[in-house]
């Protein structure tokens, strides 16, 4: 009995550091990705929420339920899973977890943010475009869901939404590392997607394209308010995923992260690429 109590809280902790391991590995292919790489999948990764901002809308102009919109928007987020494209808010754990283990540079997340930014905003944009134009009954959803984003403002209660979004997609990327069943990784997908559209949560892409939706048709409001509330929403989005649950988890194995450090510059020589 005594023997089982003094070794089972390894386990977990061993699981931990196995999931930083995983973290580690993508994080450090990720951020080595071609230019033509990070292009490819931004993009995709845009195309891939538009999927469930199609289902979103569908769902929320047919039964008039934010509930089962917010299953449709778990479509996005299975696509995202199943076809390892790019989410900028994905991107709080696993590169941070490669650059803090000296495994990758600054200048290459610097890199992988704004590029995946851009790209999931271009291939938004363009599939709302096409899911405006191909379904016309949609529209009018779609400018009152818009208006709902843009009449947050600059508010707390934005900033709360916007927290919690963040909070709620590092720990969704978090969960899906934690595993290696495809199967397993889809319920935080599936959980993560339904909370952020049922709760209208202030996540920076899926209201942004929700807003570009709206935009295309006519909304009440400019492409400068939809800047306003992107740029208030990935502030709140990066504060609540990397405060909130990156460096949590990176403070439960410290011993973890600074062999991990040591090792890699000792590696590469002791030299600091930012």
């Amino acid at each position: 009995m005594s023997d089982r109590s003094t070794t089972s809280p390894a386990v977990p902790q061993q699981d931990t550091e196995r999931t930083f391991d995983r973290l580690v590995d993508e994080g450090t292919q990720r951020l080595g990705r071609s230019w033509s790489g990070l292009l490819a999948t931004g993009f995709l990764g845009g195309l891939d929420v538009g999927v469930g901002v199609l289902a979103l809308l569908l769902l929320e102009e047919a039964t008039h339920s934010a509930l089962l919109g917010g299953l449709g928007l778990s479509l996005g987020f299975i696509a995202l899973t199943l076809a390892r494209s790019e989410l900028f808010t994905e991107d709080f754990l696993v590169p941070v977890a490669a650059v803090v283990a000296k495994s990758a540079t600054l200048r290459s997340l610097a890199r992988l943010w704004l590029l995946t930014t851009v790209t999931n905003l271009a291939g938004g944009w363009l599939i709302t475009g096409l899911v405006m134009a191909g379904f016309p009954s949609l529209r009018a959803i779609a400018v009152e869901s818009g208006v709902f984003y843009i009449g947050l403002g600059v508010t707390w209660k934005a900033f709360a939404l916007a927290l919690i979004g963040g909070m709620l997609i590092t720990l969704m990327t978090h969960l899906q590392h934690s595993t290696d069943s495809d199967g397993v990784r889809l319920v935080p997908a599936v959980v993560v997607g339904f909370l952020l559209g049922a709760g209208k949560l202030n996540h920076a892409i899926v209201a942004s394209l929700i807003c570009f939706a709206a935009l295309q048709v006519g909304a009440p409001f400019g492409y400068a308010d939809w800047l306003g509330l992107f740029g208030f929403a990935v502030l709140g989005n990066m504060i609540g995923g990397l405060a909130l649950v990156t460096l949590m988890r990176l403070l439960q194995i410290p011993h973890k992260v600074l062999a991990e450090r040591t090792g890699n510059a000792y590696r590469n020589g002791g030299r600091e690429d930012a």
